[in-house]
């Protein structure tokens, strides 16, 4: 393993998008991005996905000069075109574009169309968190699970995430995907040739697997069963209907160099506790449910670990597999 600090570590990816042809403002929001989930243990949505993103950057797949824009806004309902480029960016103008509009109105909502791969849900909505708002993340992505019942896939993992700022503390950040795990985690095991757990995916025939590669190549099987499927089925109508986006089974693969873009969509929704019950009450409440639940001595608040290793990465560095990093850098060049 190779260990880099985040800051080395951000100059690596920022630069292996720009040797792609990204605009400055593309390579470095998602290199942040990036640095972010790597930095908090999350490796299947950390600089392991750029080889994958300078591939699709490179051969149009991803536009790497798109310039993110409000395509349409109302009061307190704004639509984001990502035209076809990195999420990043896009998403940035979304949260940066919430933050105001929610406080004049008391909620705030942002679809962003013709997106990719956004990465740690969790990630956007710390800037909400930050602000004294409320935050909630959906994002569809290309089809990987079916709906409950059927043999072919049609929706996708679709991360669910949730920001609740606290008083003299961080955000509550919760973050899931509607798949009993989130697929990075299959690509991670593929690339290193390891198997998986029995119950996390099919192959393309709907037969239980525990080989990664043939886990990539079929359907990943909802948690919860019927709910988590019934969750999947909103979160595409969320993110992707109102944006005026992809359905799962329409968008072109984030695994793959060739075929089609994926113009998946995203929902952004802000809330200003202050225009509710109020800010005091709010955060006597939610504090009032932290201690409820600390009782249990063997309860871990959510976001609490990824933070933990955050701050451990920090001040050691973060460690990267020695042959991705040489991928890395060979990219960069």
């Amino acid at each position: 393993m190779t260990r880099v600090s985040s800051a080395e570590l951000h100059d690596l990816a920022s630069r292996a998008m720009l040797a792609a042809g990204a605009t400055p403002q593309t390579a470095s929001a998602t290199a942040r991005a990036l640095v972010y989930a790597d930095a908090r243990g999350l490796s299947s949505h950390g600089v392991a996905r750029l080889p994958m993103y300078v591939a699709q950057l490179r051969n149009g797949r991803v536009d790497p000069q798109a310039q993110a824009f409000i395509a349409s806004a109302r009061n307190a309902a704004v639509l984001i075109d990502a035209a076809d480029g990195m999420a990043f960016p896009a998403c940035e103008l979304a949260i940066e574009t919430l933050i105001g509009r929610a406080r004049e109105h008391g909620s705030a909502v942002a679809s962003v169309r013709h997106s990719h791969h956004f990465g740690v849900g969790a990630y956007h909505l710390e800037a909400l968190g930050a602000a004294g708002l409320v935050g909630l993340a959906f994002s569809n992505a290309p089809a990987a699970m079916p709906a409950w019942g059927g043999r072919h896939a049609l929706f996708g993992t679709n991360p669910i995430a949730a920001a609740f700022p606290r008083r003299d503390a961080p955000p509550l950040l919760i973050d899931l995907s509607l798949s009993n795990v989130a697929r990075g985690k299959i690509m991670v095991a593929a690339r290193e040739g390891k198997p998986i757990p029995e119950g996390w995916a099919t192959t393309r025939d709907g037969l239980p697997t525990t080989d990664a590669k043939a886990a990539l190549d079929g359907m990943m099987l909802p948690f919860g069963g019927t709910k988590g499927a019934m969750l999947a089925l909103m979160v595409e109508l969320l993110a992707a209907a109102l944006a005026g986006a992809n359905f799962g089974y329409e968008a072109g693969s984030f695994l793959t160099e060739e075929g089609e873009k994926s113009q998946i969509g995203h929902l952004f929704w802000a809330i200003d506790p202050g225009a509710l019950a109020g800010n005091d009450i709010y955060l006597s409440r939610i504090e009032a449910l932290v201690t409820a639940m600390l009782q249990d001595t063997d309860v871990r608040l959510p976001g609490q670990r990824r933070q933990t290793l955050a701050e451990t990465a920090q001040r050691d560095g973060i460690e990267i597999p020695d042959a991705l990093f040489a991928q890395l850098e060979a990219l960069a060049r």
